[in-house]
C-alpha cells in the first residue's frame, strides 16, 4: 500500500433530489477517508445541481481503507436539521496504482435508489514525491 496524499478534487453534482419544499436546496458535501473528514462549502440556493469546484487533501498513511465515502446534505440554515441527499463511495484502487483519475461523475444513492450524481476527480502522490508535490502547490499558490 502506497503512502503519501490523496488529493479529491470535488467539482460539481446534477440530479440531485430537491429536499426543500418551496426553496432550492443549499447542498454541501462531508468526504470521509479513514477518519479524516472534510466539508465542502454550501452551495447557497444552488438546487439540483450545485458546483464547488473544491479541492481536499487526505493523509495517506495505512493500508486499511480502499475507499472514500461521500455524503451529499442540505443545509437548513442553522434553522433546523440538515436533511440527508445521497452517499457514495469511491473505490480507490485505480487513483493508488495509476496516480490519477480525471473527473468522472459517481451515482448518488438514497434508500437503495439512484438520486443523481456527483462529479469527483482523484490524484494520489506516493511520499516519495510528496516533497515535490509541496513545492509544486507553494508555487501555485503565490
Amino acid at each position: 500500500m502506497p503512502e503519501g496524499v490523496l488529493e479529491v478534487s470535488l467539482v460539481s453534482a446534477k440530479g440531485l433530489e430537491n429536499t426543500d419544499v418551496l426553496l432550492n436546496m443549499d447542498p454541501y458535501v462531508i468526504i470521509t477517508y479513514r477518519s479524516q473528514e472534510k466539508k465542502s462549502t454550501v452551495a447557497s440556493g444552488k438546487g439540483s445541481n450545485p458546483e464547488w469546484k473544491e479541492t481536499f487533501l487526505f493523509d495517506v498513511s495505512s493500508n486499511d481503507c480502499m475507499e472514500l465515502r461521500v455524503k451529499i446534505m442540505d443545509s437548513d440554515g442553522g434553522v433546523g436539521v440538515d436533511d440527508f441527499v445521497g452517499h457514495t463511495s469511491i473505490s480507490l484502487d485505480t487513483v493508488f496504482r495509476d496516480g490519477d483519475v480525471p473527473a468522472k461523475s459517481y451515482n448518488v444513492m438514497k434508500d437503495d435508489k439512484y438520486c443523481g450524481e456527483i462529479r469527483i476527480g482523484l490524484n494520489f502522490t506516493a511520499q516519495v514525491q510528496f516533497v515535490s508535490f509541496l513545492q509544486n502547490r507553494w508555487s501555485a499558490l503565490r
